[in-house]
């Protein structure tokens, strides 16, 4: 048998990306901090999916993380894709990828992490102002 446990993303400033996760509905459920490996592990979960987690590694002495693209995303299901992105455009997140299609859109963290967000069950109706906004950058 095996199971999904979690998705591991290195952070270089926690409390940003926990508030981008906090936008997106996520609840920390737990922190490890080591004094003598010096860093922190956080843990998220959306609530009600406590098993599918995201751990957020904050090594205390990194100076930046480069940008490697072998890292795909992370997918969350939404319940309602329009009403989340609004969320995450309210909180000054960018939509890169915008739910044209009622049904995908991608963001990203503060630490440029690509997160998928995919519309619950049939997609929505298209919907102004998403139908016609443009991609922003990589997604």
């Amino acid at each position: 048998m095996i199971k999904y446990l979690h998705t591991m993303i290195r952070v270089s400033d926690p409390d940003a990306t926990i508030r981008f996760f906090e936008l997106l509905g996520l609840k920390e459920l737990r922190r490890y901090d080591n004094e003598a490996g010096r860093f922190s592990l956080i843990f998220l979960a959306a609530p009600g999916d406590e098993e599918a987690q995201i751990e957020l590694t904050h090594n205390w002495d990194e100076s930046g993380y480069g940008e490697g693209r072998n890292f795909g995303h992370v997918a969350y299901s939404v319940s309602n894709i329009y009403e989340t992105c609004q969320k995450l455009m309210d909180g000054g997140v960018t939509i890169n990828r915008p739910p044209r299609d009622g049904k995908m859109a991608f963001v990203r963290t503060p630490d440029n992490i690509s997160i998928e967000l995919l519309q619950a069950g049939p997609a929505l109706d298209p919907a102004e102002p998403w139908a016609s906004m443009p991609n922003i950058g990589a997604w």
